[in-house]
């Protein structure tokens, strides 16, 4: 430590000569508690006007002039104000205390300026480093679920999903998430992965938050929001950190007993001279992932009164096989016998972090960088199925040249799925490879489903000696015969076998897919003074290689490419009190007809620090490469994108039935059936029932928002929010369930086939689960108020609202997509940095109200998510000497298990402590 203390002196002494012929006083303003410098701060000699600023190092110096003794007057935005007495020209350390400015904040994303939050004319949250470290969640990422409007359900330990304004799910591609402006979405898969592959909690400096679509600006990726966050400049923030976290979780968990959690982050950054620096990143978590174990029995075909385990039909919703089913003539419907997720998902998670960067400085504001990421890790995702992502890999690439007026920016992004696999089709799979006919001799793969419900039928029948007729569990365990036992030798082998197997006979799910991007924005307001003018555009390119696991791409790439390009104008009017912002942006997907969305909006100061504002923006949202060329075999359904040569030859648009129509016949002849009606019989009788489909091909999907809100600082210690908003949707992308037996749907007469509709009891059919459009209008609106309180210098309380609607107008329930948020939420969080002696906590409750969710696993229909609440807290002590911050805390801390989507796992407690050693604090002296 003595070394490196010599090494900062030595340092200063280069910046800052000794002479006083170079300046009259040098000095630097550093953040009281963090030890970090503060950059931007105002530096005033009392009496006069004479001040100068900080720079990015917190350094600054006055110009000869003026002799000592005199006061200096030191502030900056969060920080009190300092005033203190210079007696002497030596280097002056200069101490802020923090303090919490209410909205004052300073963001950029909402309007890609910089401005005051308060002002700004469109709704955006800010995340600082000061809540970064004080979350009581296990990291950053999980605290932004204590910001007003903001979803965020689990899928696993590792992936969480954030979303604003409604229509959440276990991969949500309606909302853009950027780190240092990078699009954080692996371009084949498609999958959104949180934080999985983000920056650690000792790199993040910011985040900014806006929620709602923010197409105008930044283009049809925004179309729910965007999640911006910003990492540490290694000239702003150089030093040595490194985090230790352990941790519990599954604290009396029925599935297992307690489990470790292990994570370790390191940073180091520095200058290399005057104009160069650098930072390096890496940081290790592992885990056990929660369980998804609702074995709740989802059957459509079953009525509910008679769903259960004793069903022969039983679907258990994290049971994967039991898709599976038929109609036994005499019998009824029987599904054959699956295997639970937990036997099948690789639940020991881990994420592995790399990030290296070098950054040159032409000058205080012009800076060079190139930027390497790479990360590493085996999570378990959710959509239209549960995926084990084992070793996926993502490497990203960028480039940067930044100034204040202006930046341009390319970069790559790479995805390598690694050993990841589809469970449910792994399910299935290994029920194909087990089965043996009568006399006990294996089959083919291509007979196992017919000969195990053969096996079911004969047993059932009685035809079997020794299995009791009229017997469902007894027929069951005779055609089960065979069946590898979870955790035996062989079902490990061919778990391990099939999950590495591509093609239809496997459950691989393989990509090795790209996105190059490039953008740049230039701001003109220094040559159209007064109007603030910026314009950018952006153009991206996606090659898409799956090896026919995920597309239809066994050929070659899929190429897909689309750019855009905006101008936005924005001028203060009525002595600086009125404040207008306008733009427009058009864009263009090969794919897909171009389309300019407008935006304008504008925020008043009604009174002091009291700002009224409203807008008015539109949007749209082209189908992501997935929505297009999706095209995989999930077992019992096939993900078929929507493009129009993504289904060529495939005849599912033109002879298809509708599967709520398919789920309603199947109900009704299964009854006539059990009430002693032939098959022949009960399907002449109801067939009427099933209706053709009439499903489009794609489009993109299109919004038009209005927005009005308050933002103002009462006093010192109180500041109110208030808004309101109102979307109004049209072609909003949804899945749509159609099946295609193999006969033609109608006969010559234009009537049902009865062969059609007896395919569907033979299973001599396809379910398929397309990308289209809703084809009617829909709606929805939200409102929100928040208050933050300043109890005294050092405790601040916050509490928010969110109320959100959803309006299905005229349309028709089966077209659209899963609002899949709940009606009513709310936050309260109460926290101080330094409550008494190096002290500091944090507490946030978080409630919501029950609502149904409706997700692709499901098959679109309603699964109940109950109303809950869960606290989570923590405490930390600074030992400001041994430069180390030790923090124990809690998420959930009541340890209540609770599933925040239909088909998820359920999410339990997490205990915790950290260990934080910070040495660039410990450089500087105390005051």
């Amino acid at each position: 430590m003595k070394a490196i203390f010599l090494a900062l002196v030595f340092f200063m002494a280069v910046q800052f000569p000794a002479s006083a012929q170079d300046s009259l006083l040098r000095g630097a303003v550093y953040d009281a508690a963090s030890r970090q410098p503060v950059t931007g701060a105002t530096v005033l000699i009392s009496g006069t006007n004479t001040a100068v600023v900080t720079d990015s190092s917190g350094t600054f110096r006055f110009a000869q002039g003026i002799r000592p003794p005199f006061s200096l007057t030191v502030s900056s935005l969060g920080y009190v104000t300092l005033h203190t007495r210079v007696t002497d020209l030596t280097f002056v350390m200069l101490m802020l205390e923090s303090r919490d400015e209410l909205m004052n904040e300073i963001v950029v994303a909402a309007t890609r300026r910089e401005e005051r939050l308060i002002e700004s004319p469109l709704s955006i949250d800010k995340m600082d480093q000061r809540a970064i470290k004080q979350t009581a969640s296990p990291n950053f990422y999980e605290g932004l679920q204590n910001y007003k409007g903001v979803e965020m359900i689990a899928s696993g330990l590792n992936l969480r999903q954030i979303n604003t304004r409604g229509f959440s799910s276990g991969s949500n591609q309606r909302f853009l998430q950027l780190i240092d402006g990078v699009d954080n979405q692996p371009p084949g898969t498609n999958f959104a992965l949180g934080n999985t592959f983000g920056p650690s909690d000792l790199d993040i400096e910011s985040v900014e938050i806006i929620p709602g679509s923010a197409a105008a600006l930044y283009g049809p990726v925004a179309f729910n929001g965007v999640l911006a966050m910003h990492t540490k400049d290694p000239f702003k923030y150089p030093g040595l950190s490194v985090q230790l976290k352990s941790g519990l979780n599954h604290v009396n968990d029925k599935n297992t007993g307690a489990q470790g959690l292990y994570n370790i982050a390191l940073r180091y950054a520095g200058p290399i001279g005057k104009r160069f620096a650098f930072k390096l990143n890496a940081s290790y978590f592992t885990g056990q992932d929660w369980f998804a174990a609702n074995y709740e029995d989802v059957d459509a075909a079953t009525p509910k009164d008679q769903r259960g385990d004793a069903n022969p039909a039983r679907n258990a919703l994290n049971v994967y096989g039991d898709e599976v089913s038929k109609t036994l003539a005499g019998i009824g419907r029987v599904s054959r016998t699956g295997y639970a997720e937990k036997d099948l998902m690789d639940y020991h998670v881990y994420n592995l972090r790399l990030n290296g960067a070098l950054y040159y400085k032409f000058n205080e504001t012009t800076h060079l960088s190139y930027q390497a990421n790479v990360g590493q890790a085996t999570v378990s995702q959710t959509g239209s199925h549960r995926s084990s992502l084992n070793d996926y890999l993502v490497t990203q690439h960028k480039i940067e040249l930044s100034s204040k007026q202006y930046f341009i920016r390319a970069y790559g992004v790479i995805e390598d799925a690694g050993d990841s696999y589809n469970s449910r089709k792994l399910g299935q799979a290994i029920n194909l490879t087990w089965v043996r006919d009568l006399n006990g001799n294996a089959v083919p793969i291509t007979q196992a489903n017919d000969m195990w419900f053969n096996r079911y039928d004969a047993a059932y029948k009685g035809n079997v000696t020794g299995v009791a007729a009229n017997n469902h569990s007894a027929a069951r365990s005779f055609a089960d015969q065979g069946r590898y036992l979870p955790g035996s030798t062989a079902f490990e082998q061919e778990k391990q076998r099939l999950s590495r197997l591509d093609g239809p006979e496997g459950a691989r799910i393989f990509s090795e897919s790209k996105l190059y991007h490039a953008e740049g924005q230039y701001d003109f307001s220094q040559l159209f003074r007064p109007v603030q003018l910026i314009a950018g555009g952006n153009f991206r390119s996606y090659h898409m290689f799956t090896n026919g696991s995920l597309f239809d791409d066994k050929d070659g790439d899929i190429v897909i490419r689309e750019g855009g390009a905006f101008v936005q104008a924005g001028k203060h009017l009525f002595r600086e009190r009125l404040n207008i912002v306008a733009s427009i942006r058009y864009d263009k997907n090969q794919n897909f007809k171009g389309r300019f969305t407008p935006r304008v909006a504008a925020s008043y100061e009604v009174a002091k620090q009291h700002f009224l504002r409203a807008s008015f923006q539109t949007g749209f949202r082209s189908p992501v490469p997935a929505e297009q060329f999706y095209k995989s075999n999930a077992g019992a359904f096939t993900v078929l994108g929507g493009a129009p040569a993504n289904s060529k030859g495939m005849n599912v648009y033109e002879n298809s039935y509708t599967l709520t129509s398919v789920d309603s016949f199947g109900v009704a002849v299964n009854r006539a059936i059990q009430q002693g009606s032939t098959t022949e019989a009960a399907v002449a009788a109801n067939k009427a029932r099933l209706q053709q489909a009439n499903v489009k091909y794609i489009e993109p999907e299109r919004i038009r928002t209005v927005e009005v809100g308050y933002r103002g600082q009462v006093n010192d210690q109180l500041f109110l929010e208030a808004s309101y908003y109102h979307n109004d949707y049209t072609n909003f992308i949804i899945n749509s369930r159609m099946v295609r037996p193999d006969a033609p749907v109608k006969d010559a007469t234009g009537a049902i086939n009865t062969d059609a509709a007896m395919n569907l009891l033979t299973r001599n059919y396809q379910v398929f689960v397309v990308f289209t459009n809703g084809s009617d209008k829909v709606s929805s609106q939200g409102a929100s108020l928040e208050a933050r309180y300043l109890l005294s210098d050092k405790i601040h309380l916050s509490a928010h609202g969110t109320w959100a609607e959803f309006n299905m107008r005229n349309a028709n329930p089966n077209n659209i997509p899963a609002f899949n948020t709940p009606r009513f939420r709310m936050v309260v969080t109460a926290g101080s940095e330094n409550i008494w002696n190096n002290v500091g906590f944090n507490v946030a409750w978080r409630w919501q109200d029950g609502f149904d969710w409706y997700g692709s696993f499901n098959d679109n229909r309603p699964g109940r998510i109950g109303a809950y609440s869960t606290m989570d807290a923590q405490v930390n002590y600074q030992f400001p000497k041994a430069m180390t911050n030790i923090k124990l805390g809690a998420s959930n801390l009541l340890n209540y298990y609770a599933y925040q989507g239909y088909g998820l796992p359920a999410i339990g407690g997490v205990y915790y402590v950290t260990l934080t050693f910070d040495s660039f604090r410990g450089l500087l002296p105390k005051g």
